[in-house]
Protein backbone atom coordinates (compact mmCIF):
# COMPACT_ATOMS: atom_id res chain seq x y z
CA UNK A 1 0.00 0.00 0.00
CA UNK A 2 1.34 3.89 -0.15
CA UNK A 3 0.33 6.60 2.12
CA UNK A 4 -0.86 10.01 0.97
CA UNK A 5 2.92 10.90 1.15
CA UNK A 6 4.16 8.22 -1.06
CA UNK A 7 0.96 8.94 -4.19
CA UNK A 8 2.16 12.73 -3.78
CA UNK A 9 5.73 12.18 -4.43
CA UNK A 10 4.64 9.91 -7.51
CA UNK A 11 2.71 12.75 -9.09
CA UNK A 12 5.04 15.16 -11.12
CA UNK A 13 2.02 17.59 -12.31
CA UNK A 14 1.27 18.12 -8.68
CA UNK A 15 4.92 18.63 -7.61
CA UNK A 16 5.24 21.14 -10.43
CA UNK A 17 2.58 22.87 -8.96
CA UNK A 18 3.34 22.95 -5.21
CA UNK A 19 6.76 24.58 -6.94
CA UNK A 20 5.24 27.57 -7.85
CA UNK A 21 3.19 27.94 -4.41
CA UNK A 22 3.94 29.28 -1.42
CA UNK A 23 4.07 25.59 0.63
CA UNK A 24 3.87 24.68 4.79
CA UNK A 25 3.54 21.45 6.37
CA UNK A 26 1.95 20.48 9.58
CA UNK A 27 4.37 17.02 10.59
CA UNK A 28 6.44 15.66 13.10
CA UNK A 29 9.10 12.19 12.44
CA UNK A 30 6.34 10.07 11.32
CA UNK A 31 5.68 11.94 8.00
CA UNK A 32 8.08 9.12 6.18
CA UNK A 33 7.84 7.05 3.30
CA UNK A 34 8.35 3.61 3.17
CA UNK A 35 12.53 3.65 3.18
CA UNK A 36 11.77 5.91 6.40
CA UNK A 37 13.24 9.75 4.91
CA UNK A 38 11.11 12.08 5.84
CA UNK A 39 8.46 14.98 4.26
CA UNK A 40 11.55 17.41 4.84
CA UNK A 41 13.81 15.83 2.56
CA UNK A 42 11.77 14.60 0.10
CA UNK A 43 9.62 17.10 -0.85
CA UNK A 44 12.84 19.88 -1.44
CA UNK A 45 14.40 17.53 -3.38
CA UNK A 46 11.61 17.41 -5.53
CA UNK A 47 11.65 21.11 -6.10
CA UNK A 48 9.57 22.11 -3.59
CA UNK A 49 10.95 24.92 -1.14
CA UNK A 50 9.19 24.85 2.61
CA UNK A 51 8.07 28.36 3.63
CA UNK A 52 7.17 27.44 7.65
CA UNK A 53 6.54 23.77 9.47
CA UNK A 54 4.51 23.73 11.88
CA UNK A 55 4.88 20.98 14.63
CA UNK A 56 2.42 18.92 17.43
CA UNK A 57 2.43 18.13 20.77
CA UNK A 58 6.12 16.53 21.29
CA UNK A 59 7.60 18.49 19.09
CA UNK A 60 9.23 17.43 15.41
CA UNK A 61 11.64 14.70 16.90
CA UNK A 62 8.83 13.91 19.49
CA UNK A 63 11.75 14.67 22.27
CA UNK A 64 9.28 16.16 24.56
CA UNK A 65 7.02 14.22 26.69
CA UNK A 66 3.03 14.84 27.43
CA UNK A 67 2.27 18.31 28.21
CA UNK A 68 5.46 20.37 28.36
CA UNK A 69 5.54 22.97 25.96
CA UNK A 70 7.81 22.97 23.07
CA UNK A 71 9.52 26.61 21.77
CA UNK A 72 9.80 27.61 18.36
CA UNK A 73 12.56 26.87 16.12
CA UNK A 74 14.58 28.56 13.44
CA UNK A 75 16.63 26.45 12.00
CA UNK A 76 16.31 22.80 10.49
CA UNK A 77 18.86 20.84 8.92
CA UNK A 78 18.50 18.84 5.08
CA UNK A 79 15.58 20.75 3.45
CA UNK A 80 17.70 21.41 0.68
CA UNK A 81 17.09 25.19 0.64
CA UNK A 82 16.71 28.12 3.09
CA UNK A 83 16.04 27.10 6.38
CA UNK A 84 11.94 27.01 7.02
CA UNK A 85 10.75 28.55 10.17
CA UNK A 86 9.94 25.76 12.49
CA UNK A 87 6.46 27.18 14.71
CA UNK A 88 5.92 24.75 17.60
CA UNK A 89 1.58 24.55 17.95
CA UNK A 90 2.27 23.27 22.01
CA UNK A 91 4.09 26.12 23.56
CA UNK A 92 2.58 27.73 27.13
CA UNK A 93 -0.81 28.70 26.94
CA UNK A 94 -3.93 27.05 25.07
CA UNK A 95 -3.66 29.85 22.60
CA UNK A 96 -0.53 28.40 21.33
CA UNK A 97 -2.38 25.34 19.91
CA UNK A 98 -3.11 27.06 17.19
CA UNK A 99 -1.97 28.93 14.49
CA UNK A 100 -1.67 32.51 14.46
CA UNK A 101 -3.74 33.48 11.31
CA UNK A 102 -0.75 35.60 9.62
CA UNK A 103 1.52 32.28 10.01
CA UNK A 104 -1.24 30.68 7.59
CA UNK A 105 -2.20 34.11 5.19
CA UNK A 106 0.86 34.14 3.46
CA UNK A 107 0.98 30.44 2.48
CA UNK A 108 -1.03 28.99 -0.40
CA UNK A 109 -1.33 25.51 0.86
CA UNK A 110 -0.48 23.48 3.86
CA UNK A 111 0.30 19.75 3.96
CA UNK A 112 -0.52 18.11 6.88
CA UNK A 113 1.66 14.73 7.35
CA UNK A 114 1.17 13.27 10.83
CA UNK A 115 0.78 9.29 12.13
CA UNK A 116 -2.52 9.52 14.38
CA UNK A 117 -3.10 6.06 16.41
CA UNK A 118 -7.26 6.11 16.06
CA UNK A 119 -8.16 7.68 19.61
CA UNK A 120 -9.75 10.68 20.79
CA UNK A 121 -7.55 12.04 23.34
CA UNK A 122 -4.43 11.52 20.69
CA UNK A 123 -3.85 15.17 20.46
CA UNK A 124 -3.02 15.16 16.44
CA UNK A 125 -6.40 15.02 15.42
CA UNK A 126 -7.44 18.20 17.38
CA UNK A 127 -3.88 19.93 15.92
CA UNK A 128 -5.63 18.85 12.14
CA UNK A 129 -9.09 20.53 13.52
CA UNK A 130 -7.81 23.65 15.37
CA UNK A 131 -4.95 24.40 11.54
CA UNK A 132 -8.43 23.81 9.56
CA UNK A 133 -10.63 26.20 11.97
CA UNK A 134 -7.84 28.90 11.35
CA UNK A 135 -6.84 28.26 7.40
CA UNK A 136 -10.90 28.32 6.94
CA UNK A 137 -10.00 32.29 8.05
CA UNK A 138 -7.02 32.70 5.93
CA UNK A 139 -8.06 31.13 2.79
CA UNK A 140 -5.05 28.46 3.21
CA UNK A 141 -5.73 25.28 0.81
CA UNK A 142 -5.35 21.89 3.28
CA UNK A 143 -3.89 19.27 1.84
CA UNK A 144 -4.15 16.04 4.03
CA UNK A 145 -1.37 12.98 2.88
CA UNK A 146 -3.54 10.52 4.63
CA UNK A 147 -1.86 7.57 6.78
CA UNK A 148 -3.75 4.14 8.00
CA UNK A 149 -5.74 4.31 10.92
CA UNK A 150 -3.26 1.88 12.87
CA UNK A 151 -5.41 -0.02 14.99
CA UNK A 152 -8.38 -0.39 12.59
CA UNK A 153 -10.78 1.49 10.99
CA UNK A 154 -13.78 -0.48 11.39
CA UNK A 155 -13.73 -1.07 15.44
CA UNK A 156 -15.43 1.80 17.75
CA UNK A 157 -15.84 2.31 20.93
CA UNK A 158 -16.58 4.26 23.76
CA UNK A 159 -19.07 7.70 24.51
CA UNK A 160 -19.25 10.96 22.19
CA UNK A 161 -17.67 14.48 23.68
CA UNK A 162 -20.67 15.90 25.46
CA UNK A 163 -21.24 19.79 24.99
CA UNK A 164 -19.21 21.76 27.55
CA UNK A 165 -16.55 18.74 27.34
CA UNK A 166 -14.41 19.89 24.77
CA UNK A 167 -10.56 19.90 25.13
CA UNK A 168 -6.99 19.43 23.12
CA UNK A 169 -8.00 16.17 24.41
CA UNK A 170 -11.89 15.91 22.98
CA UNK A 171 -11.53 19.09 20.68
CA UNK A 172 -14.54 17.70 18.49
CA UNK A 173 -17.82 15.03 18.86
CA UNK A 174 -16.42 11.79 18.42
CA UNK A 175 -16.35 8.22 19.85
CA UNK A 176 -13.35 7.43 22.21
CA UNK A 177 -11.74 4.97 19.42
CA UNK A 178 -13.20 6.49 16.08
CA UNK A 179 -12.38 4.26 13.37
CA UNK A 180 -11.17 6.87 11.19
CA UNK A 181 -8.19 8.10 9.32
CA UNK A 182 -6.58 11.62 9.67
CA UNK A 183 -8.41 12.46 6.06
CA UNK A 184 -11.53 11.21 7.36
CA UNK A 185 -11.23 13.04 10.55
CA UNK A 186 -10.13 16.40 8.11
CA UNK A 187 -13.55 15.59 6.17
CA UNK A 188 -15.91 15.10 9.66
CA UNK A 189 -14.77 18.32 10.36
CA UNK A 190 -15.17 19.92 7.46
CA UNK A 191 -19.38 18.28 7.31
CA UNK A 192 -20.46 17.41 10.76
CA UNK A 193 -18.48 20.74 12.75
CA UNK A 194 -18.82 23.44 10.46
CA UNK A 195 -15.10 24.26 9.63
CA UNK A 196 -15.25 25.91 6.23
CA UNK A 197 -11.49 24.99 5.53
CA UNK A 198 -10.64 24.69 1.30
CA UNK A 199 -9.57 20.91 1.82
CA UNK A 200 -8.38 18.21 -0.08
CA UNK A 201 -7.28 15.14 0.99
CA UNK A 202 -5.46 12.60 -0.49
CA UNK A 203 -5.91 8.96 0.34
CA UNK A 204 -3.71 5.97 0.93
CA UNK A 205 -3.41 3.08 -2.06
CA UNK A 206 -4.17 -0.41 -0.63
CA UNK A 207 -4.83 0.56 2.27
CA UNK A 208 -7.32 -2.38 4.11
CA UNK A 209 -9.11 -0.56 6.27
CA UNK A 210 -10.01 -3.72 8.53
CA UNK A 211 -6.63 -4.40 9.19
CA UNK A 212 -4.17 -3.10 12.17
CA UNK A 213 -0.45 -1.32 10.85
CA UNK A 214 0.95 -4.59 11.06
CA UNK A 215 -0.97 -5.55 7.52
CA UNK A 216 0.29 -2.77 5.91
CA UNK A 217 4.02 -3.29 5.30
CA UNK A 218 4.66 0.11 6.25
CA UNK A 219 7.57 0.94 8.91
CA UNK A 220 6.17 1.94 12.50
CA UNK A 221 7.85 4.85 13.59
CA UNK A 222 6.76 5.90 17.21
CA UNK A 223 3.76 8.85 17.18
CA UNK A 224 4.84 9.69 20.38
CA UNK A 225 7.21 9.19 23.28
CA UNK A 226 5.13 7.29 24.96
CA UNK A 227 3.46 4.97 21.94
CA UNK A 228 6.44 2.78 21.54
CA UNK A 229 4.59 -0.11 20.10
CA UNK A 230 1.65 -0.44 17.99
CA UNK A 231 0.14 -3.10 20.63
CA UNK A 232 0.38 0.47 23.07
CA UNK A 233 -1.28 2.14 20.64
CA UNK A 234 -4.26 -0.63 20.50
CA UNK A 235 -5.00 -0.48 24.37
CA UNK A 236 -4.53 3.13 24.23
CA UNK A 237 -8.01 4.23 24.23
CA UNK A 238 -8.65 2.40 27.51
CA UNK A 239 -5.61 2.44 29.42
CA UNK A 240 -5.05 6.85 28.71
CA UNK A 241 -8.10 7.40 31.65
CA UNK A 242 -5.22 6.39 34.13
CA UNK A 243 -4.27 9.67 33.26
CA UNK A 244 -7.38 11.45 35.01
CA UNK A 245 -6.21 9.59 38.56
CA UNK A 246 -3.19 9.76 41.13
CA UNK A 247 -1.48 6.13 39.62
CA UNK A 248 1.00 6.08 37.23
CA UNK A 249 0.19 5.15 33.77
CA UNK A 250 3.86 3.46 33.67
CA UNK A 251 5.39 6.57 31.82
CA UNK A 252 8.78 6.66 32.76
CA UNK A 253 9.21 2.88 32.08
CA UNK A 254 9.85 0.70 28.91
CA UNK A 255 5.99 -0.05 29.31
CA UNK A 256 3.64 2.88 29.14
CA UNK A 257 -0.03 2.51 29.09
CA UNK A 258 0.96 -1.17 29.76
CA UNK A 259 1.54 -0.83 33.52
CA UNK A 260 -0.38 0.70 36.18
CA UNK A 261 -0.14 1.35 39.57
CA UNK A 262 1.14 3.43 42.77
CA UNK A 263 3.16 2.92 45.89
CA UNK A 264 -0.02 2.29 48.05
CA UNK A 265 -1.54 -0.55 45.66
CA UNK A 266 -1.72 -4.29 47.22
CA UNK A 267 0.27 -5.65 43.42
CA UNK A 268 -1.69 -8.80 44.28
CA UNK A 269 -5.06 -7.63 45.63
CA UNK A 270 -5.39 -5.75 42.29
CA UNK A 271 -5.11 -8.19 40.38
CA UNK A 272 -7.51 -10.08 41.19
CA UNK A 273 -10.11 -7.50 41.23
CA UNK A 274 -9.09 -6.32 37.42
CA UNK A 275 -9.36 -10.29 36.72
CA UNK A 276 -12.57 -10.73 38.15
CA UNK A 277 -13.67 -7.64 36.80
CA UNK A 278 -12.85 -8.93 33.23
CA UNK A 279 -14.83 -11.87 33.79
CA UNK A 280 -17.81 -9.89 34.64
CA UNK A 281 -17.70 -7.84 31.98
CA UNK A 282 -17.21 -9.84 29.87
CA UNK A 283 -13.55 -8.56 28.53
CA UNK A 284 -11.96 -10.81 26.09
CA UNK A 285 -8.77 -10.13 24.56
CA UNK A 286 -6.39 -9.74 27.46
CA UNK A 287 -4.61 -10.84 30.93
CA UNK A 288 -3.32 -9.41 34.13
CA UNK A 289 0.52 -9.83 35.71
CA UNK A 290 0.77 -8.56 39.36
CA UNK A 291 3.44 -6.26 38.97
CA UNK A 292 6.35 -4.33 40.57
CA UNK A 293 7.56 -1.19 38.74
CA UNK A 294 9.67 2.22 39.22
CA UNK A 295 8.89 5.32 36.86
CA UNK A 296 12.05 7.19 36.24
CA UNK A 297 9.55 10.65 35.97
CA UNK A 298 6.38 12.18 36.26
CA UNK A 299 4.15 10.30 38.58
CA UNK A 300 6.20 8.43 41.51
CA UNK A 301 9.51 9.18 39.87
CA UNK A 302 12.01 7.42 41.92
CA UNK A 303 9.25 5.27 43.45
CA UNK A 304 8.63 1.52 43.61
CA UNK A 305 4.96 1.13 42.47
CA UNK A 306 2.78 -1.79 42.74
CA UNK A 307 0.11 -3.04 40.42
CA UNK A 308 -0.92 -4.88 37.32
CA UNK A 309 0.62 -5.02 33.95
CA UNK A 310 -1.76 -5.21 30.99
CA UNK A 311 -1.07 -8.43 28.48
CA UNK A 312 -2.95 -8.44 25.28
CA UNK A 313 -3.91 -11.86 24.15
CA UNK A 314 -5.82 -11.52 21.53
CA UNK A 315 -5.91 -8.32 19.98
CA UNK A 316 -9.14 -9.18 17.81
CA UNK A 317 -10.82 -9.69 20.80
CA UNK A 318 -10.24 -6.63 23.38
CA UNK A 319 -12.49 -4.10 23.71
CA UNK A 320 -10.12 -1.40 24.66
CA UNK A 321 -12.43 1.19 26.43
CA UNK A 322 -13.64 -1.35 28.21
CA UNK A 323 -10.73 -2.30 29.37
CA UNK A 324 -9.65 1.00 30.95
CA UNK A 325 -12.98 1.18 32.67
CA UNK A 326 -12.20 -2.31 34.46
CA UNK A 327 -8.95 -1.41 35.47
CA UNK A 328 -10.28 2.00 36.56
CA UNK A 329 -13.22 0.36 38.87
CA UNK A 330 -10.09 -2.40 40.14
CA UNK A 331 -8.26 0.86 41.37
CA UNK A 332 -10.82 2.76 43.16
CA UNK A 333 -11.77 -0.82 45.12
CA UNK A 334 -8.28 -1.71 46.17
CA UNK A 335 -7.27 1.70 48.01
CA UNK A 336 -10.58 3.83 48.46
CA UNK A 337 -8.23 5.46 50.87
CA UNK A 338 -5.68 6.57 49.02
CA UNK A 339 -7.29 6.69 45.14
CA UNK A 340 -8.14 10.07 44.12
CA UNK A 341 -8.90 12.17 40.42
CA UNK A 342 -6.97 13.94 39.09
CA UNK A 343 -7.32 17.56 40.27
CA UNK A 344 -4.41 19.53 39.00
CA UNK A 345 -4.40 21.56 35.49
CA UNK A 346 -4.46 19.30 32.39
CA UNK A 347 -4.28 20.28 28.92
CA UNK A 348 -4.62 24.06 29.90
CA UNK A 349 -8.27 22.85 31.61
CA UNK A 350 -9.06 23.67 35.64
CA UNK A 351 -12.10 22.29 35.01
CA UNK A 352 -13.43 20.27 33.93
CA UNK A 353 -11.36 17.43 35.76
CA UNK A 354 -9.17 15.08 33.72
CA UNK A 355 -10.79 11.72 33.91
CA UNK A 356 -13.84 13.86 32.87
CA UNK A 357 -12.46 15.61 29.82
CA UNK A 358 -10.80 12.45 28.87
CA UNK A 359 -14.19 11.02 28.46
CA UNK A 360 -16.71 13.59 26.94
CA UNK A 361 -18.57 13.79 29.98
CA UNK A 362 -19.43 13.29 33.91
CA UNK A 363 -20.73 9.99 32.75
CA UNK A 364 -18.05 7.49 33.43
CA UNK A 365 -16.92 9.09 36.36
CA UNK A 366 -20.17 9.00 38.26
CA UNK A 367 -21.27 5.99 36.59
CA UNK A 368 -17.99 3.93 38.46
CA UNK A 369 -18.34 5.23 41.85
CA UNK A 370 -21.97 4.67 41.83
CA UNK A 371 -20.74 1.09 41.12
CA UNK A 372 -22.30 0.77 38.11
CA UNK A 373 -20.96 -1.86 36.08
CA UNK A 374 -18.65 -1.14 33.09
CA UNK A 375 -20.38 -2.99 31.02
CA UNK A 376 -23.90 -1.26 31.31
CA UNK A 377 -22.18 2.02 32.01
CA UNK A 378 -20.59 0.35 27.39
CA UNK A 379 -24.33 -0.50 26.90
CA UNK A 380 -25.77 3.19 27.31
CA UNK A 381 -23.36 4.62 25.46
CA UNK A 382 -24.75 2.89 22.52
CA UNK A 383 -27.77 4.88 21.22
CA UNK A 384 -25.30 7.83 20.98
CA UNK A 385 -22.87 6.08 19.43
CA UNK A 386 -24.86 4.56 16.57
CA UNK A 387 -26.55 8.35 15.72
CA UNK A 388 -22.69 9.41 15.61
CA UNK A 389 -21.63 6.32 13.34
CA UNK A 390 -24.55 7.78 11.02
CA UNK A 391 -22.76 11.31 10.92
CA UNK A 392 -19.61 9.86 10.23
CA UNK A 393 -20.65 8.25 7.44
CA UNK A 394 -20.41 10.59 4.66
CA UNK A 395 -16.57 11.41 5.50
CA UNK A 396 -15.74 8.32 4.75
CA UNK A 397 -13.22 7.69 1.88
CA UNK A 398 -12.41 3.83 2.42
CA UNK A 399 -14.86 0.93 2.25
CA UNK A 400 -15.63 -1.20 5.27
CA UNK A 401 -16.17 -4.66 4.18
Amino acid sequence: MRTGLAVLLADAPRLKVLAGERVGVAVNHTAVDADCDHLVDLLPAKGVRLRRIFTPEHGLHATAQDMIHVDDEHHLVGTGGPAPEIVSLYGKTAASLRPRPEQLADLDVLLFDIQDIGSRYYTYQATLGYMMEVAATTGTRIVVLDRPNPIDGVTIEGNIVQPGFESFVSAYPLAVRHGMTMGELARFFRDECGIAANLEVIPCEGWDARARFDATGLPWVFPSPNMPMLETALIYPGMCLIEGTNLSEGRGTTRPFHLVGAPFIDAGRMTRLCRDGALDAGLEGVTFRAATFEPRFQKFAGQVCNGVEIVVTNPDALEAFLLGLVVLEAAMRVAPQHFKWRTETYEFVDNPIAIDLLCGSTEARVGLMSRIAPRTLMSSWMPQRLAWEQRRAGALIYPRG
